[in-house]
């Protein structure tokens, strides 16, 4: 097998990866890549129909791309809502991810938060973002969670941002949960700090 039939076999299996993914933006970064070597591959064979077709998926994937990135720190695209700790759509959101959630929270059960916020974009659940009182005035969130379509979104980052859903309820810290505490680049973006052994937001 020659070196272009090499390639052209590689664009080919990128193409068909991206459509495995479950992150979008996953999937539309792997589908431009193997569009644009296919578009390469194509080209060099001589098959113009097929550079076509694959420079079109590039431009679309790129535009896509753009308006992924563009809106990914947007709070005009996302809401939070503050919704009861017995709130029966909560339930059905954390009872339909309760596999994924348990493989990134050991141990976590659901019921034990009293504070709960939905994280939307548009009519979608992305994201869920549960709390307890610590003390002290700090919340210690229990579960950030975001669906895996949306987890290279960091949709949870709303909640902190809009930091009046805390500071309505009285709280003047958040401490970020144990499993997060490797999780410096995205908690310390958020203005998260190293306090002993917590990461904690002053708000």
């Amino acid at each position: 097998m020659d070196v272009w039939s090499v390639i052209g076999w590689g664009g080919s299996a990128l193409v068909v990866l991206s459509l495995l993914q479950t992150r979008i933006l996953r999937l539309r970064g792997l589908n431009l890549i193997g569009c644009i070597i296919l578009v390469a591959f194509n080209a060099m064979v001589g098959v113009w129909p097929m550079v076509g077709m694959n420079a079109v998926l590039a431009v679309i994937n790129v535009v896509h791309l753009w308006r992924l990135l563009r809106h990914r720190h947007d709070e005009a695209e996302y809401q939070v809502l503050q919704v009861n700790a017995g709130d029966a759509y909560l339930g059905f959101v954390l009872e339909r991810h309760r596999k994924d959630i348990s493989r990134f929270n050991p141990g976590f059960t659901s019921g034990t938060s009293p504070y709960a916020f939905l994280v939307q974009h548009g009519d979608r659940t992305v994201g869920v973002v549960l709390a307890h009182d610590a003390g002290a005035g700090q919340a210690q969130i229990d579960l950030d969670y975001v669906v895996p379509k949306y987890r290279d979104f960091t949709p949870g980052e709303f909640v902190y941002r809009r930091s009046d859903v805390f500071t309505e309820q009285g709280f003047r810290q958040v401490i970020a949960p144990p499993r997060m505490r490797d999780s410096t680049p995205y908690l310390r973006n958020l203005g998260f700090e190293r306090d002993g052994d917590d990461l904690v937001l002053k708000l």
